[in-house]
């Protein structure tokens, strides 16, 4: 039975009135303790005072010392005072009391069992609530670690990219982005598939390169990478833009570390009659990468811009995330 720490006063007084009425004797009271297993040490005075004469003490003042004393020990005496409350609750032969005694002890057990029903609803809803503040704690801290996690990885990315800067290796810088930009996408809760090849059906070998795909709200989005010194022109454009056009659902991101020409973009323009076709430069994500700024949302915007405006290289405004 779970009650609180310490009978309330209420309770303590209702025991005090209770347990008199269904012991018709004082000793019949000690016996009431004794088999709850209220240690002797407890109620021996009060056992010696009986003994020696029974009319010095009420089975009122038995009750009440010994229920006192029970409550001053706290945690020592918890299993003894559960076990008391078990007794008065679980009472049922009521033809043990004195007959006149036996109406009042029903209504004060029933008393007893509905305050010790209140106390448990409101131990079970304290205990609710610390479970659940445990809970949410426990969610927050988890968070937190996720976040900074994530701020870690992002901080691994950023040296990772910035160190392209000076591989000298064209193909071999290419294939480094790839995995840095994939490793941005993931750290960003964005869904990403990493490079993969297809190969034709009648012995062709190769036909298509994929730098990438991620998933941005439920979309697909094919992703070409290219780190060129020139502007990428509408030859570059085209050739991504066949896959994409090729697949019915698919989206397109194209990621340069150079600049497009103006006949490229506007090829993309032009292409966005059809398919959501997003231009997106390596600059931007240096910004993003410096300015901790959440990909996703910055990749949304550049996505709605593409859409509501059909303007494919759209700069986001820098916020911080």
């Amino acid at each position: 039975m779970d009650i609180v720490f310490h009978y309330p006063p209420e309770l303590l007084s209702l025991l005090i009135d209770t347990i008199p009425l269904l012991c018709r004797s004082k000793k019949d009271v000690l016996l009431f303790f004794k088999g709850a297993g209220v240690s002797a040490t407890i109620t021996n005075s009060l056992t010696a005072r009986v003994n020696k004469d029974k009319d010095s003490i009420s089975k009122y003042e038995i009750a009440r010392t010994a229920l006192t004393r029970l409550n001053e020990k706290g945690e020592a005496t918890l299993r003894e005072r559960r076990e008391v409350l078990k007794r008065v609750v679980e009472f049922e032969d009521f033809s043990t009391c004195w007959p006149a005694d036996q109406l009042k002890a029903k209504g004060l057990v029933g008393e007893v069992r509905r305050v010790i029903d209140v106390k448990d609803s409101f131990t079970r809803m304290k205990q609710e609530r610390e479970q659940e503040q445990k809970k949410r704690r426990a969610e927050e801290q988890k968070r937190i670690q996720a976040e900074e996690q994530r701020r870690a990885e992002l901080e691994t990315v950023r040296k990772d990219l910035f160190a392209l800067f000076k591989e000298q290796d064209p193909h071999k810088r290419g294939r480094a982005l790839e995995k840095v930009l994939n490793r941005l996408f993931q750290a960003a809760g964005i869904s990403v598939r990493e490079s993969f090849t297809l190969s034709g059906s009648e012995g062709e070998g190769i036909i298509e390169q994929i730098d990438g795909v991620v998933e941005i709200d439920g979309e697909l989005y094919f992703v070409e990478m290219k780190w060129w010194k020139y502007p990428i022109g509408v030859p570059e454009i085209s050739e991504h833009l066949v896959r994409v056009f090729s697949r019915d659902q698919a989206r397109c991101i194209y990621i340069s570390a150079s600049d497009y020409t103006s006949t490229a973009i506007t090829t993309c323009r032009e292409a966005l009659q059809q398919k959501v076709v997003v231009l997106c430069t390596l600059h931007e994500i240096v910004h993003v990468l410096e300015q901790q700024i959440d990909l996703k949302c910055y990749l949304k915007e550049k996505i709605n811009a593409s859409v509501i405006h059909k303007n494919p290289l759209f700069t986001p405004a820098i916020h911080r995330g």
